[in-house]
């Protein structure tokens, strides 16, 4: 193993380090729904309201506020597991792709989306899967590459939820933030880690000439001896 392959394999991953963001991120989640259970307070209010300025603040707050459990639960798992898989595999760009695909999807919401309040962190989640695939089709390296299929068998079923006129669902969110997904991903094509270098593919050295089972020239010598002796034909 390669001091390349040694920097980002199971064992070198800081996974305290990596997990410690994640974990916050989905306490808040769950601190701010059962503020709203307990209390009974709607904080829906506090969404993304496209094109009015109060909705503006949604751009910060709608991803940490859901309209139930289900809605919430259906959002922790692939959230947390997404932005671990960014941070762990991608530490160059982690936070910052995640802070773009954050903020840039409630922005493309707040000026394109249906003027209704929007709010919980499916755009988010998204936005990290176009991340985490387009990434792959960029930068084409063994590691991305992987991943990308990896987000494909999981999360193929997710292109339904960018189908319009779902009652109910911010579809948009679900469009935009996967829109938003490949633009950071085309962003940070050219930051590579430094497990994504050339890969070392073994090469045939120039000097090496090819084997062949049969001298190459086997086929040539009936029709050398053909033409010395003089014989030919015009007909089929």
């Amino acid at each position: 193993m390669t001091s390349r392959d040694q920097a980002h394999s199971p064992e070198s991953i800081n996974w305290k380090k990596i997990l410690r963001g994640p974990l916050a991120l989905i306490g808040v989640l769950w601190v701010v729904h059962l503020f709203q259970a307990l209390t009974g307070v709607e904080l829906g209010m506090f969404g993304v309201y496209p094109r009015n300025i109060s909705g503006l603040r949604g751009i910060l707050l709608s991803p940490l506020i859901h309209a139930d459990f289900r809605h919430l639960l259906s959002n922790t798992v692939p959230l947390f597991l997404l932005t671990v898989t960014l941070l762990a595999f991608y530490p160059r760009v982690g936070w910052r792709a995640f802070w773009l695909i954050y903020l840039l999807t409630g922005m493309a919401v707040w000026l394109f989306a249906r003027p209704v309040y929007h709010i919980g962190a499916s755009g988010v989640v998204y936005g990290l899967v176009a991340f985490i695939f387009w990434t792959g089709i960029f930068r084409r390296s063994i590691k991305t590459i992987v991943l990308t299929l990896v987000v494909t068998l999981l999360y193929s079923g997710y292109i339904v939820g960018i189908l319009p006129n779902q009652e109910g669902i911010s579809w948009e969110s679900h469009l935009l933030g996967g829109l938003v997904g490949i633009f950071v991903a085309w962003w940070f094509r050219d930051v590579t880690d430094e497990d994504e270098g050339e890969e070392e593919f073994p090469e045939r050295e120039p000097h090496d000439e090819p084997r062949y089972f049969l001298p190459r020239d086997t086929f040539d010598r009936p029709r050398m001896g053909q033409r010395n002796s003089g014989w030919h034909s015009d007909h089929t």
